[in-house]
């Protein structure tokens, strides 16, 4: 391997010219030749013992140059690349110059690191959210905890909405029952709107063993058209009523529903998580707000190249992913009420700012000559509740180091701010 020339081209790329020898070449080739001639049929030669030299006679000299080439040009351009000293942020562009029996020349578009003047990250100005927890909130925190403990008690007067009525019911379409208008013990609750209109308004005021007969008619728009805009009638028994019973914040509460013994504990171990909870969110959000406002005080030249790749990988992961879900991307981004436009234009945006972000961890990292630990290592493990080996098993050594490299330079930023 051979770099001719090397050229700084725009958008931070750099232009390559590389040369591959005849000899390795020709072991490439030779290589290829070997690998293939099994699958080769030339008249008068067994199956896959014809000579190279009766192969490329037929097809051509060239016949297997492309596989050679495909075969060699990554090892060369991963050494020039390194012998150049580049750091390629994207795939290369290459391009076959020349190829003959003496070797083949190619040319690699390097895309590289955008020059970059990082600004002030330290000393930043940032505002934290007070964290301030009421009475009220701890209150409002219980409400669904005291609610999914409620239950549904017998009582012995008139059905009335919002009660659990147990029936049994049959519908009929001209004598006749038909096919899902029957149930046995069904719980239906009364005001719920499961059921056709008229259905659940003709149970209020009935009572345990009530037996009705309802006159409906099914909704024009019914989704079986067999019945859509028929004439009915349901036949109903009530066998119980029940309502609900609400639970009530006391002691016997507490002491059947947690490991606390009165309400004052209950409520202040609450009030402790919500406190934690807020302040985590406010640390994050300061966090990312220091981030955000050392990224507005740096300047970098994007390299559209580099986008476009980011944008393109997001952009296949989106797709697959809705496919297997069934989904087509008209239906997915119109979940969002977004149009395909919509979405390829954020998209594209989110990938030049993650392009940015990376470029100012970097920036930082080399600035302070930052390095991960194992401590390091550690707290990204600890948000996935797992350890540093499962870490690596699971998203490979070189992701946990550079999220890793994000936490780090993100929490250095966050902690030398001068938070109002």
């Amino acid at each position: 391997m051979n770099v001719k020339s090397k050229e700084k081209q725009e958008n931070s790329a750099i232009e390559l010219v590389i040369e591959v020898g005849a000899e390795e070449f020709e072991a490439a080739v030779d290589k290829v030749y070997r690998k293939n001639r099994k699958n080769i049929a030339v008249p008068g030669f067994r199956k896959g013992h014809a000579p190279r030299k009766i192969i490329e006679g037929m097809y051509g000299s060239g016949v297997f140059y492309e596989d050679a080439i495909d075969e060699l040009y990554p090892n060369a351009y991963a050494q020039a690349v390194e012998q150049e000293g580049l750091d390629p942020v994207a795939y290369p562009k290459v391009e076959v110059l020349e190829v003959g029996k003496d070797g083949f020349t190619f040319k690699a578009l390097v895309t590289v690191k955008p020059e970059y003047k990082i600004g002030e990250y330290k000393g930043l100005a940032a505002s934290k959210e007070e964290v301030n927890i009421t009475d009220e909130d701890v209150e409002n925190e219980l409400k669904p905890f005291i609610q999914r403990a409620t239950r549904l008690v017998n009582v012995e007067r008139e059905a009335k909405e919002g009660d659990t009525v147990l029936i049994d019911f049959e519908g009929f379409d001209n004598g006749v029952p038909f096919e899902g208008g029957k149930g046995e013990n069904y719980a239906l609750e009364l005001g719920s709107h499961s059921f056709i209109e008229g259905f659940e308004e003709g149970l209020v005021g009935a009572e345990a063993g009530s037996e009705l007969s309802l006159n409906l008619t099914f909704p024009e728009d019914y989704f079986n058209a067999d019945l859509a805009g028929q004439e009915v009638v349901f036949d109903v028994t009530v066998n119980s009523i029940e309502e609900r019973k609400e639970a009530v914040l006391d002691e016997n509460f507490v002491q059947r529903m947690s490991d606390f013994t009165t309400v004052d504990e209950f409520k202040a171990d609450t009030l402790a998580d919500m406190e934690q909870e807020k302040e985590t969110m406010a640390e994050n959000q300061l966090e990312y707000d220091a981030f955000m406002a050392a990224l507005d005080n740096s300047e970098f030249e994007i390299n559209e190249e580099a986008v476009e790749q980011q944008y393109e990988a997001q952009l296949n992961y989106y797709t697959s992913m809705v496919q297997m879900y069934g989904m087509t991307m008209d239906d997915y981004v119109a979940v969002f009420g977004m149009t395909i436009d919509d979405f390829q234009k954020e998209l594209r945006t989110a990938a030049e700012n993650a392009l940015k972000q990376e470029l100012l961890v970097d920036a930082v990292a080399e600035e302070e000559k930052l390095e991960v630990t194992d401590e390091d290592r550690q707290k990204v493990a600890d948000q996935y509740g797992t350890d540093i080996q499962n870490m690596k098993d699971t998203y490979g050594e070189e992701a946990l180091d550079r999220t890793a490299l994000v936490y780090k330079v993100q929490a250095l930023i966050k902690d030398n701010a001068v938070v109002k």
